[in-house]
């Protein structure tokens, strides 16, 4: 079953169960999705990941800006999503990853970080962030 059909289902349950966040949360989901497919991008996956990542992203200018509220409802939101992502590589098999990409990429030094960085994100395949993945390919070239 594609994403999509399981977070109309979902809407729909949560329609009967009248949780009134959790219909608006995956309804701007749904709708994100719907929009990416019409324009002919099929990745769910990708729209899942950025949907989640916008949330966090705003969670965190809530915080700073001192609406706790308003950040907290964002990170229910992005806890949401996360749901129906894959779930995140553990910090021992994105290592094992990233040492595999160095290399197999014949990176050598910090300036041959994209080479490095390309091979590693293909590999996770977008179940680790990017930042995170930047990191540690980054201890691995510095030594």
């Amino acid at each position: 079953m594609a994403v999509a059909e399981t977070i109309q289902q979902d809407v729909r349950e949560a329609m009967r169960a009248a949780d009134k966040q959790r219909v608006g949360a995956l309804r701007l989901v749904l709708a994100e999705l719907q929009k990416s497919a019409k324009e002919g991008n099929e990745d769910e996956l990708a729209v899942l990941r950025r949907e989640r990542k916008r949330r966090l992203e705003a969670a965190k200018a809530y915080r700073e800006g001192g609406r706790e509220d308003l950040a907290d409802g964002e990170e229910a939101e992005a806890r949401l999503i996360s749901g129906y992502l894959p779930a995140e590589l553990s910090d021992d098999e994105l290592s094992e990853i990233v040492a595999r990409a160095v290399r197999d990429s014949g990176a050598e030094s910090v300036k041959d970080m994209g080479r490095a960085m390309g091979a590693a994100m293909a590999a996770v395949d977008g179940r680790a962030e990017g930042g995170r993945v930047s990191g540690m390919v980054k201890a691995a070239l510095s030594g």
